[in-house]
């Protein structure tokens, strides 16, 4: 497998990413990554609102339920982070008893013609948070349009360990959806370091925001922002 810093570097514009791994001090981690081509991309922030991770504007605009949305949010036993409104949807099927297989399934790609964002979402048991699931709501390549998804069961990471899921491998002209998952080694000795090597492997150009968070203390998540 590759460094998890060459694979993001690989990707000039992947739009947004979810990752699950194993720091080397052996913990598990989060993190969460906002890049854009766009001024209404680029005027984005995450911020902390109690057990929440939220994407918001920074200029005053109108609500963009594509763009805003909660990042990430803890329920119960259950962390849940991803891209979209489904987040919210998908806490409440944990919440509610269902399994995560069960809870990440119904779920569609954005309506966003011609591109068709996918849905990417993470589950952990924050009482096993060795235990982690990947959903991705996705449109066919064909002419279907019906949603292909996704789900990915993930145990047992060793120290180094990184699966990770992109909306986008794009050279930030011409947007194309992101592999089902990748897998990568990371060289992060905690989640603060693992923050550093997210950050650093973005393009400058394209980089919004990014976190990293432990599965117990998202409201201790660490946050970056690009300058404007």
């Amino acid at each position: 497998m590759r460094p998890l810093r060459q694979t993001l570097q690989a990707i000039p514009y992947p739009g947004r990413i979810v990752v699950w791994a194993r720091t080397l001090d052996g913990a598990m981690c989060g993190g969460y990554v906002l890049t854009g081509r766009t001024q209404a991309s680029k005027a984005r922030a995450l911020r902390l609102a109690g057990h929440e991770l939220v994407v918001g504007p920074t200029d005053p605009a109108p609500d963009d339920p594509l763009r805003h949305y909660v990042a990430a949010t803890r329920r119960d036993s259950w962390l849940v982070f991803g891209n979209g409104e489904q987040v919210a949807t998908v806490a409440d099927r944990l919440r509610a008893g269902r399994p995560p297989v069960v809870a990440l399934d119904g779920l569609d790609y954005e309506p966003d013609p011609p591109i068709f964002t996918p849905r990417v979402t993470v589950v952990v048991n924050v009482d096993s948070p060795g235990d982690a699931w990947f959903g991705a709501a996705r449109r066919s390549s064909g002419d279907r349009t019906s949603t292909d998804r996704l789900t990915l069961s993930v145990r047992e990471l060793a120290p180094g360990d990184a699966v990770l899921m992109t909306t986008y491998v794009s050279d930030g002209r011409h947007v194309v959806t992101g592999e089902p998952f990748l897998e990568a080694v990371t060289e992060a000795a905690d989640q603060h370091a693992f923050l550093d090597e997210l950050w650093e492997a973005l393009d400058p150009r394209y980089r919004v925001a990014a976190a990293s968070f432990t599965p117990h203390d998202l409201a201790g998540a660490a946050l970056r922002h690009q300058e404007p």
